[in-house]
């Protein structure tokens, strides 16, 4: 068991961090597909949800909705996927992804739907900073 928190390496290569949330990162999906962002609580070697203190549990449920919330607000999403897998990736994150009835993977899920398409370098920039302002000021109401 360490003491110390990290982020995974797959993470660290995919994401681009936001913000912080009260309890965890939050990283942009370098997916130009959707606007998908990651919760990754800041505590060290966990892997499920119950591995989470009932506090945490709760805080990160608040997290999730606020971001879920910040999403449908911004791109006007039909649609937020909230998903907890860890399959490929052990460390325990929180996917928060807006949808809509014309992205390509609609009404199924976006995991193994076509090849990712990453941002171009402005359109990460201006993305990345939009969603930061949006969830620093979110965040202030947690």
């Amino acid at each position: 068991m360490n003491n110390a928190f990290s982020l995974h390496p797959q993470l660290a290569a995919d994401t681009t961090l936001v913000t912080d949330g009260p309890l965890s990162h939050v990283l942009l999906m370098n997916d130009a597909r959707y606007p998908w962002l990651i919760l990754v609580p800041k505590r060290p070697d966990l892997v499920d949800y119950d591995d989470l203190s009932p506090e945490d549990r709760k805080t990160l449920g608040d997290e999730a909705a606020t971001v879920s919330a910040a999403l449908k607000r911004r791109f006007d999403a039909h649609k937020t996927n909230v998903a907890m897998l860890g399959n490929m990736v052990p460390q325990l994150h929180c996917h928060v992804v807006a949808r809509f009835k014309d992205d390509a993977a609609w009404p199924g899920p976006i995991w193994g739907v076509g090849q990712s398409k990453p941002y171009e370098e402005d359109e990460g920039r201006e993305r990345l900073a939009t969603l930061r302002a949006d969830l620093i000021s979110a965040f202030k109401h947690l």
